[in-house]
């Protein structure tokens, strides 16, 4: 919190304030942007005192900045809030960066993830191939929502499972307490990315996560004009439980004067490294424009989330008794198989990105996207704009037809990202794209 607000605060004041003070040079309230790549030094005895972590000042950009230092403390008050009071959170320049980042932290050559199968396209091939050529292995949980798939997955060398509660973009959501037991009783970290649901919804450490990665680009900023990504550490793991499973946590280090990461910083073991380490040294570096950005939209982010949700929920209501319309995959619909998951998990709102498959297979998705005016036909979530995209022949088009149909991706299906406008607006557009799928009589409707 600020220094003038110690007192718990509720999450719509918490995301206005948390994390800032009145700028004391000249007083400005909001936090200022800090162009610069370095940082002057008062003396020898400062810059050495800073590079060696007595004085907690600022030495480089890379390694740390007052505006980026900002957001960090916002973020980690929203994820953390009363469940995890220690929370700690490290920016980065994208959301794709926060889960190298994430994992980087965690995992070394013969090391071994668990994931959810159902996740983001992006994040499977940053699993399957970029940290394949590393050594670290991966399997995934086709049914996700069983304890025991995920038990039998396990290996001696596995050191981290992955989720997403609201996976992208089947809306099939993830019991995140079945997995965080799971986790809990093989003492391995529970990693979550909240993108999709984000603070305001959904808080993944009072369900039993250790660790929550979001792409900041879309919800939490909102404006869609600046990429960035942030890791929350709870923490709450003990890293020292198992220390030959996390041997750079738990070996003397020459940084730290011979002591370990744990011994030098406890449960924020995992933080401190990954900042120090991973972070600083492969440089994912947000821009501290795009911290200030990021901050801007923070402030307004209960709002905006509570109106995409109510939105999203009109939007997949009307669609559901369209013709041709075959299914949708809304979890905020009494007809979803999640929905009473949507209701433990998300009762305030059940997010803004979903898909749905039309009849017709891929002449009609070709004929309703086309037909769009409102809806931007873009590569991109969470924006106050509406979003719309066709997922197997873009995103997914480096899978095999039958890898995409084993991950529910089929030729009709279309992701949506409702915004912020007004619904009627909304549902009109979409009424003239299926206007489109109408015109289209000589192709004979398939399931």
């Amino acid at each position: 919190m600020t220094a003038t607000l110690d007192e718990p605060l509720g999450f719509a004041s918490a995301q206005v304030h948390a994390g800032t003070d009145v700028d004391t040079a000249f007083g400005a309230r909001v936090t200022p942007v800090y162009l610069t790549a370095g940082f002057v030094f008062d003396d020898f005895e400062q810059a050495r005192d800073r590079f060696a972590g007595v004085d907690e000042g600022y030495t480089y950009s890379r390694s740390g900045n007052p505006t980026t230092a900002a957001v960090e403390r916002r973020l980690a008050v929203l994820e953390g809030a009363t469940s995890a009071p220690d929370a700690e959170a490290i920016v980065v320049g994208s959301g794709q960066a926060a889960l190298a980042v994430a994992f980087l932290g965690i995992l070394q050559a013969g090391d071994h993830v668990v994931s959810a199968a159902s996740i983001y396209e992006g994040t499977r091939g940053l699993l399957r191939e970029n940290l394949g050529r590393l050594g670290i292995e991966v399997d995934f949980v086709r049914n996700a929502n069983d304890p025991d798939a995920w038990r039998r997955a396990i290996r001696p060398t596995t050191k981290a499972l992955f989720g997403e509660p609201i996976p992208n973009p089947k809306n099939d959501l993830l019991d995140l307490e079945t997995v965080a037991a799971v986790a809990r009783e093989a003492g391995i970290p529970f990693i979550v990315d909240n993108t999709l649901a984000t603070p305001y919804l959904l808080r993944p450490f009072e369900f039993g996560a250790d660790i929550v990665v979001h792409s900041a680009s879309k919800f939490l900023a909102g404006h869609g004009s600046a990429l960035g990504g942030v890791v929350v550490d709870a923490g709450r793991f003990d890293w020292s439980a198992r220390p030959d499973a996390f041997p750079h946590l738990n070996t003397p280090q020459r940084a730290l004067g011979g002591r370990s990461y744990v011994e030098a910083y406890g449960r924020s073991a995992y933080a401190a490294y990954t900042r120090q380490v991973v972070a600083s040294r492969f440089g994912p570096t947000l821009s501290p424009l795009n911290a200030f950005l990021l901050q801007q939209g923070l402030e307004t982010l209960s709002l905006r989330v509570a109106q995409h949700s109510r939105n999203a929920l009109a939007v997949a209501a009307w669609l559901q008794v369209q013709p041709e319309v075959a299914s949708v995959d809304y979890s905020g619909l009494a007809s979803s198989p999640h929905h009473e998951l949507a209701g433990k998990y998300l009762p305030d709102g059940q997010g803004s990105v979903f898909s749905f498959t039309l009849r017709g297979g891929e002449p009609a998705a070709r004929a309703f996207y086309d037909a769009l005016r409102l809806f931007s036909r873009m590569t991109h979530l969470g924006d106050v704009r509406s979003l719309a995209l066709h997922p197997a022949s873009t995103t997914h088009t480096l899978l095999t037809e039958d890898e995409r149909l084993a991950n529910g991706i089929g030729p009709g299906l279309l992701r949506l990202s409702v915004g912020i406008e007004d619904a009627d607006d909304l549902i009109r557009d979409l009424a003239r794209a299926l206007d489109a799928v109408r015109a289209l009589t000589e192709l004979p409707l398939a399931g």
